[in-house]
């Protein structure tokens, strides 16, 4: 992947790790479905301003319980292969669990392998990736989006991350790495160029004060510039992480009739287990 042309880069970027640590947040509430206790648990829609664009929210709150899990996905049940689709993700479920809605969760190599650090349901798929390099996953900062087993999302980003694996502070049981932050402490990532030409469609996710969680895909091209804006004026989102762009983003959302059939690597996707 090569990285877009349009930023800041003469920009060191030296910012403590302490204050790199990124803890859960949320995001602005829209047209909720309810769960049987009348909290606000999820809902997804488009929207025409600043761009247009498609998101879906759930609210961190109810990741907990046994109805709602955020999970992450890549492979085939035989691990022999990816799943690659939403069609195919779909096949693989157990009857009683419906895919609320969907998205892809980060860059790919040629076999569709993700190369950031990525772990499902406590298997480290692949180790933490603090590699120097070029593309959007190395302009740095970059991070990590992870959760525990009792669904509390962070993003962190990756050198923090590395300190709280190495002393034990963080467990995850999901993770998917990216890069780069669009958004850190309620900062837009300093490389990003207001006056950039560079639009692409794009996709990322926000932890967000509303206490939300929220995966966004730009339904036209837009700016890293843009895309981090939307995330932290118009979302309320402090922190957020791209996860891909261009013919990358996808976006599984039945509720707003979204149904990409691109081919990806790691999937993100929010699951409802009926009773």
């Amino acid at each position: 992947m090569t990285k877009d042309s349009g930023l800041i880069s003469s920009f060191v970027f030296a910012l403590p790790l302490t204050l790199l640590t990124l803890s859960i947040s949320a995001c602005q509430p829209i047209d909720a479905h309810k769960s049987n206790t009348g909290m606000q648990s999820w809902s997804c829609q488009s929207q025409d301003s600043p761009f247009t664009y498609s998101t879906c929210r759930i609210n961190a709150e109810i990741l907990n319980s046994e109805r709602y899990s955020l999970q992450l996905f890549w492979q085939q049940p035989d691990g022999l292969k990816p799943l690659l689709t939403f069609a195919n993700l779909l096949n693989t479920l157990p009857k009683k669990q419906n895919l609320v809605f969907a998205m892809n969760a980060g860059m790919y190599n040629e076999r569709y392998a993700p190369i950031g650090y990525t772990v499902i349901e406590g298997d480290e798929i692949r180790a933490l990736n603090l590699n120097e390099g070029g593309g959007n996953f190395h302009l740095l900062p970059n991070g990590v989006m992870w959760w525990d087993t009792s669904g509390n999302v962070q993003i962190t980003e990756s050198h923090a991350l590395a300190e709280q694996l190495n002393s034990g502070e963080a467990d995850p049981w999901y993770a998917t790495q990216s890069g780069p932050m669009l958004v850190i402490n309620d900062e837009i990532h300093p490389q990003f160029n207001p006056d950039s030409s560079s639009r692409k469609f794009r996709n990322g996710a926000g932890v967000c004060r509303d206490n939300s969680i929220q995966l966004v895909n730009s339904d036209e091209p837009v700016t890293f510039y843009q895309f981090a804006s939307l995330f932290k004026d118009n979302l309320n989102c402090p922190n957020a992480l791209f996860l891909d762009g261009g013919v990358a983003s996808a976006l599984y959302a039945p509720s707003i009739d979204k149904h990409d059939k691109k081919e990806m690597g790691v999937i993100i996707g929010v699951v409802e287990t009926k009773e």
